[in-house]
């Protein structure tokens, strides 16, 4: 079994004549206290191509110290990482191969660099003998293992500081302060594998080759910055959201969504011969994905209407019903959305959009300066959802505004992402017009949420007068949610109003 630390450090030279200053009285610091010296044995793994390092993940197979075991690291913030580790064995174990999956695909992880450490460890302690950070110096000899490289060897000595469970992270700043008074300064390198791979050979280029980008300034550039940034965000995701982090699922399926908008807003852009075989299959991925999400965002609204219901109206196990419904649910989208992360479609989809970046299927629109085309097609959008709009508001209440008032909200969805998109080149007017149509988009997205509410309300009542329960509270949600409808059906009008003005639409265009 996995388990996750979040691992806060900073790592500095260890200079020939520094010596590293008396930390005592820093911050609360009261004694550093000797913990030995530990060797260390690790083995560090990536694809012949570097596709961790690219992203600076890092997979080793540690032996020593307390830890020893398999560890993945990814990036949370500089200085912050968060490391995954499984005990340890021969092979690789498979909850860390899927960590890594987005990023190697079916490329074998290989030994790239072995690095012995000798560690020197203290542990800086407040008066009541309380850790508050472990510093290390590490004596480090690297050995390149990749056969274009092997036997190439590195060594240094460099100083780790990394802060203790619960403690404020200023502690490292006051730290690094005295470090500063001292001449001791911030290493170069982020991670001994990083500063290893670099120093056995120099030069090197790690990771995939840069994609193109298109003329600097153009229309090309900018969607494909746009097209570069989702497809990162789609494979940075994808670990988190088998580690079932807050709000992983619903950023990679924003990030499919944007992808998405982007492919059919630029088609003067993109050559839609390419990018719709590409649309298609986001579109299932975001279908995988919205499984789990739409379940999680239908049952936060449902406990809320239950936990508003005053008592003398809550009749029967409503709560209890609601509870296992939400239980079983969760683990159907969550199985659901693994399965799709682990198939062969899912990376066979991420290939084909890193296959797009680097040779850019761009049609000659995408030479023109960025604003032009940029500005048209976010007016073409925004024509779109006017359409559907009025349209949806012609309509009498009932299932087929619903559905046009569902409609106008994907509209709305794609004209924001495409104004977001355009920012850049568009700057204020963009923004000013995405903020607009967001506010359109979040008064749809509730009505859109309160119909499939009012569905699942029905169906829970249906069950819950079939084992003989009463019905009476599913009824007064159901009621409240139509409520809810008519009130929001009734702001449309407004909301719209303020984006959808002449000035705002002008804007764009100069």
């Amino acid at each position: 079994m996995a388990d996750v630390k979040r691992e806060i450090e900073r790592k500095y030279e260890a200079a020939p004549g520094i010596r590293l200053p008396d930390l005592t009285g820093v911050a609360g610091t009261a004694a550093s206290v000797p913990r030995g010296v530990v060797e260390l044995d690790a083995v560090y793994y990536d694809t012949e191509d570097f596709r961790l390092a690219a992203g600076s993940v890092t997979l080793r197979r540690r032996t020593g110290g307390d830890d020893e075991g398999w560890h993945v690291k990814f990036p949370v913030a500089p200085g912050v990482r968060d490391e995954i580790r499984a005990p340890l064995s021969d092979s690789l174990p498979d909850a860390l191969a899927g960590l890594i999956r987005s990023r190697v695909r079916d490329r074998p992880v290989v030994p790239v660099v072995r690095l012995l450490s000798s560690r020197d460890v203290h542990h800086l302690a407040d008066a009541e003998g309380r850790t508050l950070a472990e510093l290390s110096v590490d004596t480090v000899l690297a050995e390149r293992l990749t056969a274009d490289g092997a036997g190439a060897t590195a060594e240094w000595t460099e100083i780790e500081v990394e802060l203790a469970d619960d403690v404020d992270p200023a502690f490292l700043d006051a730290v690094e302060e005295r470090f500063a008074g001292a001449g001791v300064r911030p290493s170069a390198s982020a991670s001994k594998v990083g500063r290893a791979l670099a120093e056995t050979a120099p030069g090197e280029r790690t990771g995939p080759r840069s994609p193109a980008g298109g003329k600097p300034g153009s229309a090309g550039e900018r969607v494909l910055a746009h097209v570069r940034r989702q497809t990162k965000t789609i494979v940075t995701l994808d670990p988190a959201v088998r580690r079932d982090l807050p709000d992983a699922v619903h950023r990679m399926r924003v990030a499919t969504r944007r992808l998405r908008g982007a492919f059919k807003t630029y088609r003067k852009v993109l050559d839609r011969a390419v990018t719709d075989r590409l649309d298609a299959e986001l579109k299932w991925l975001a279908a995988e994905l919205g499984a789990c999400r739409d379940h999680e965002v239908l049952e936060a609204r449902l406990s809320g209407r239950v936990d508003g219901v005053e008592p003398t109206l809550l009749l029967g196990p409503v709560r209890g019903r609601l509870e296992r419904w939400g239980a079983a649910g969760r683990a159907d989208a969550r199985r659901r959305v693994l399965a799709a992360l682990d198939s062969e479609r899912h990376r066979a989809l991420l290939d084909s959009l890193d296959a797009l970046l680097a040779d850019p299927p761009l049609l000659p629109a995408a030479d023109e300066d960025a604003a032009g085309p940029l500005a048209r097609a976010v007016l073409k959008d925004h024509d779109r959802l006017a359409a559907r709009v009025h349209h949806a508001l012609d309509l009498p209440p009932g299932h087929d505004r619903d559905l046009a008032l569902h409609r106008a909200r994907k509209a709305a969805k794609r004209t924001r992402y495409a104004a977001e998109a355009a920012r850049p080149a568009l700057g204020k007017p963009a923004k000013r017009l995405g903020k607009r149509v967001k506010a359109v988009q979040s008064l749809l997205g509730d009505h859109q949420d309160g119909v499939v509410a009012r569905a699942a309300l029905r169906a829970m009542a249906v069950q819950a007068h079939g084992a003989g329960e009463s019905a009476f509270t599913w009824g007064v949600l159901y009621g409240r949610e139509e409520a809810t409808a008519v009130r929001l059906e009734e702001e449309l009008p407004h909301v719209w109003a303020r984006a959808s003005g002449a000035r705002l639409r002008a804007a764009l265009k100069s």
